[in-house]
């Protein structure tokens, strides 16, 4: 009987302290986005309140980089197919010279964006070098088009969450499995 008790004990134990092990730290609140307005790969006024109640994930990228853009949008592409549809995409541009709405169409169409929920942005490079800067924190836009390589995490509430190399190892699945956590949660 004693036997019994305690390998019910143990087992009792070891139960709790797997579940304490699943169990992950919730994300931070980094930053707020302010709303914003630009053009979209068609050509039509994007405000940053359409994306107000979805989880999204960001990058900057131009659509002739020879550099880590391409596979930056590839991993995009992949959050997009691994994602719930309600989660929402937005790669604003940091060449707004060159990326027209039209550059941008074509970019995302080499991709197979769904554009229904992935946005690509153009406009006012001041207001994207602001937005680079000021509110992601990941630097403006200079004269040699040199931009972060982070994916950042956005809630349903327009508050910065988390963010990502393009380095990291799993960072499409880690960004996945935190947009749709963010999703679940409507925190």
């Amino acid at each position: 009987m004693r036997k019994f008790a305690l390998r019910k004990f143990t087992l009792i134990a070891a139960l709790l302290s797997l579940a304490g092990c699943s169990s992950e730290k919730p994300l931070q609140i980094l930053g707020d986005v302010p709303d914003f307005q630009l053009l979209d790969q068609d050509g039509k006024d994007f405000k940053g309140s359409a994306l107000e109640g979805h989880v999204w994930v960001a990058d900057f990228v131009f659509t002739t980089c020879q550099g880590p853009c391409p596979r930056m949008t590839s991993h995009m592409r992949q959050i997009q197919d691994a994602t719930d549809k309600s989660i929402r995409l937005v790669s604003f541009s940091v060449d707004p010279d060159n990326d027209t709405p039209a550059a941008l169409s074509a970019y995302a169409k080499g991709f197979s964006a769904d554009t229904s929920r992935w946005h690509f942005l153009t406009g006012d490079k001041a207001l994207l070098s602001s937005l680079g800067k000021d509110t992601f924190k990941l630097g403006g836009i200079s004269e040699s088009v040199d931009h972060s390589t982070r994916f950042v995490l956005i809630d349903g509430k327009g508050r910065i969450r988390g963010y990502y190399g393009l380095a990291d190892g799993g960072v499409v699945s880690k960004i996945a499995r935190d947009a749709e956590a963010l999703q679940k949660d409507k925190r």
